[in-house]
């Protein structure tokens, strides 16, 4: 009988249903926050478009804004990584906008690192591309663990996802 092969999928899914209650949580807080009285705030995710946009009277308060947000995606497992900022523009009425990407899925060029990062590793282990996730399979249980350890310590632009864990 062969031995058993062991596997893991990495991706960079994103549940949408948690970062809608961090925006809802974030927007929360900013509203009863003494510092953001009688002045325009804004947070809009738009989940059709995957992006989020927040619009107030200056940088700094968005900065807060953004500061504030971040802090619950944290409580709610959602990587910084999953933000990326599209654009920084003035709004009406003054206001600034900044408008960023919510990245749920690992692009064609960061997959291929991933992938030769894996190779590198000089483990005896295959790493398949399927689309929206890349596959890791090998019979050694530790090998694969080293694999997660590594990918983890590199500064990827995905917030990678490791599940399907046999």
């Amino acid at each position: 009988m062969a031995a058993k092969e062991h596997q893991f999928d990495i991706s960079a899914k994103l549940d949408m249903q948690e970062m809608k209650n961090a925006v809802i949580q974030a927007q929360k807080e900013i509203d009863t926050r003494y510092d953001f009285k009688g002045i325009s705030k804004e947070l809009d995710l738009n989940i059709g478009a995957k992006t989020l946009t927040l619009i107030s009277s200056s940088d700094n308060k968005i900065d807060a804004m953004r500061d504030i947000l971040i802090s619950k995606m944290n409580k709610r497992g959602i990587s910084i990584n999953s933000l990326e900022e599209l654009k920084k523009e003035d709004s009406s009425g003054g206001n600034r906008k900044y408008t960023y990407k919510i990245i749920d899925s690992i692009e064609k060029d960061e997959a291929k690192r991933i992938q030769t990062e894996i190779k590198n590793l000089k483990l005896k282990v295959s790493a398949v591309n399927q689309g929206d996730e890349i596959r890791v399979t090998g019979k050694n249980i530790d090998d694969l663990q080293a694999i997660m350890k590594h990918l983890r310590s590199l500064d990827l632009k995905a917030p990678l996802v490791f599940d399907n864990f046999k």
